[in-house]
């Protein structure tokens, strides 16, 4: 089990409607091969900054499986118009 690590910073504003839209893109993820569960976290000292966490069984149910799906198009249509800059994003594993 590994686990994605996303920093999303939003544009001034858009809180809400990127938590409404990270919502309505869950089901995208759970119903995505390898994937076991998703949340999202809000900074409380930087406030326009997000952390998404997504549990995948492997890094190419990441990767390969849902960034070259459907569903990972849509995921980006969704949170789009809120989204600040490009995502940074990289893979952990658990070792203690």
């Amino acid at each position: 089990m590994i686990n994605e690590i996303a920093v999303i910073v939003v544009k001034e504003g858009t809180g809400p409607a990127f938590e409404a839209a990270v919502a309505k893109a869950r089901p995208l993820f759970l119903g995505a091969k390898g994937c076991h569960g998703m949340q999202l976290f809000r900074s409380i000292e930087r406030p326009l900054e997000y952390t998404l966490v997504v549990d995948w069984e492997t890094v190419e149910h990441h990767m390969v499986d849902f960034r070259e799906s459907q569903a990972f198009k849509q995921w980006r249509a969704l949170i789009g118009d809120s989204v600040a800059q490009p995502p940074q994003v990289h893979h952990v594993q658990q070792v203690i």
